[in-house]
């Protein structure tokens, strides 16, 4: 039985993450692992990175003849992923057309509804779901199998069917490791710049899944699950002992939800990585509220050199009640400030344009931006609405989302910005745009991470209505307007 994975040529992520190195894709090497490890012959075809043509994947598809072709289904990248699918399915009609991933998880039935060449959408977690999907292929069931199979949604006879979810992987261990030698590992450039070391050579590990919180605007809970499930600290061990050995790998990055969940399954990790001298350095993503110094110490005595984690909004009203994750603006200062003693970096992430937030409490999530200036790395986002989140339900009965929107289709009456924020709704309330413009461009200017004119081609690309006309004229004249302030109160 065959199998062929795509990454569409327009990349995994949105365009904001694209640029520089890109990370492997772990749901797809996961897959790629267990349908190996039941003998089926597998290939992966990272079109981004490998800078494939739509022409180019056209022969992929062509030469290897798959039984079954499948792509990863962001929200940002899913436009891609529907014109892959309908590519496939008009070259080659045979092949059973899957999607899995966040975004087709939790919009299944839509997607399935309007896109006809898609038969399957894989909900949740996909290993065991695409192994028997698999297995029922090669045993010459057809489609038949799939009314008793767990965690799909599909198309048949006209009608789509959704089936009962299948019950989380418990014992994360019990998977093999993911099959990195499917991609071609040296051409993802994937490094990591460490303080005193440079960029030495990385790569990506997952070592739990789900997230006991509700952040309002998170899908995570309703795609992994309330309950964490964690790799065991010597299944950690194993496969980066693996990772230095075969890939050279000196960073690694842990791109769990929530590293921290379990403090002290991260200290016997840390215990691990001191007793057999591995000699990496890494970085991951926390919560502020279980974090303390002690385990941020023996995180850094492990090779911990970078540490992110979300305050989403200054405003405790706006963290508190809207966002659903009440964290003590002082924990959040006494982070930063270990990490500082500890000579970590704190990457902060925020948020911008929550429901009901006024422009006074917006303010105050710029302020602390401002305040540390070049103290902290800080990432800061316009709110994205994303399918199966408290937050979409919000912005349908509110009207922010119209009655008639479809996942499926480009719906002008809503407003992206892809160039900097990914083809992804926005959610727009309380603050007029040319408020949520300065404020994103006080940020900008003060962190520097914000080069307007290289934006400009993008940007051009994106105008499809006078509408965005409209859109990047206002960003265009605010950003200006703060330049001209800027440059008056440093000469006068």
């Amino acid at each position: 039985m065959k199998a062929q994975f795509i990454v569409p040529p327009g990349g995994y992520f949105a365009r904001r993450w694209s640029e520089g190195s890109s990370m492997p894709p772990l749901g797809l090497l996961y897959l790629g692992a267990i349908l190996e490890r039941a003998g089926h012959e597998v290939r992966i075809v990272p079109a981004d990175i490998l800078r494939l043509s739509w022409r180019d994947v056209e022969r992929e598809i062509q030469d290897f003849e798959p039984d079954i072709v499948g792509s990863p289904c962001l929200t940002e990248n899913r436009f891609q992923s529907f014109k892959l699918i309908k590519l496939c399915k008009k070259i080659h009609p045979r092949a059973l057309t899957v999607l899995g991933g966040p975004h087709a998880s939790m919009a299944a039935e839509d997607t399935l509804a309007h896109l006809p060449e898609l038969d399957v959408v894989i909900r949740g977690e996909g290993e065991i779901t695409v192994g028997e999907i698999c297995e029922a292929i090669w045993s010459g069931r057809g489609k038949d199998f799939l009314d008793k199979s767990a965690g799909v949604s599909y198309n048949m006879n006209g009608k789509t069917l959704t089936n009962p979810s299948r019950p989380p992987i418990q014992d994360l261990d019990s998977l093999p490791f993911p099959a990195f030698h499917l991609v071609p590992f040296e051409k993802y450039d994937f490094f990591m710049d460490v303080p005193g070391r440079g960029k030495l050579p990385a790569a990506n590990m997952i070592t739990s899944r789900g997230c006991p919180y509700q952040c309002n605007f998170c899908a995570t809970p309703a795609h992994w699950g309330r309950r964490v499930r964690t790799r065991s600290p010597q299944n950690i061990i194993t496969e980066i002992e693996y990772l230095v050995q075969k890939y050279g790998v000196r960073v690694i990055y842990f791109c769990d939800d929530t590293f921290n969940t379990s403090p002290g399954r991260v200290e016997e990790i840390c215990e691990l990585m001191l007793e057999r001298k591995l000699n990496i350095f890494w970085k991951c993503d926390v919560r502020i509220n279980p974090m303390d110094k002690p385990l941020l110490r023996r995180m850094k005595e492990a090779g911990l050199f970078h540490l992110s984690f979300g305050l989403e909004a200054g405003a405790e009203r706006v963290r508190t009640e809207i966002v659903n994750k009440p964290i003590d603006i002082d924990s959040f200062h006494r982070l930063i400030q270990w990490c500082h003693e500890l000579d970590i970096t704190p990457n902060v992430f925020f948020i911008l344009s929550h429901p009901t937030e006024t422009r006074e409490e917006a303010e105050k999530t710029i302020k602390i931006i401002e305040e540390y200036g070049d103290k902290i790395e800080s990432s800061i986002a316009l709110l994205h609405i994303y399918p199966g989140t408290p937050l979409e339900k919000r912005a349908r009965e509110t009207g922010i989302l119209p009655a008639h929107f479809s996942w499926t289709k480009r719906d002008r009456s809503i407003t992206t910005l892809p160039a900097a924020q990914g083809d992804v709704p926005l959610f727009l309330d309380s603050l007029g745009w040319a408020q949520i413009s300065e404020l994103l461009f006080r940020w900008s200017l003060s962190s520097g991470k914000y080069a307007v004119f290289e934006k400009i081609p993008k940007i051009l690309a994106d105008i499809h209505s006078l509408k965005d006309i409209k859109k990047y004229a206002t960003m265009g004249f605010i950003y200006a307007k703060i330049k001209l302030k800027n440059f008056f109160k440093k000469n006068i």
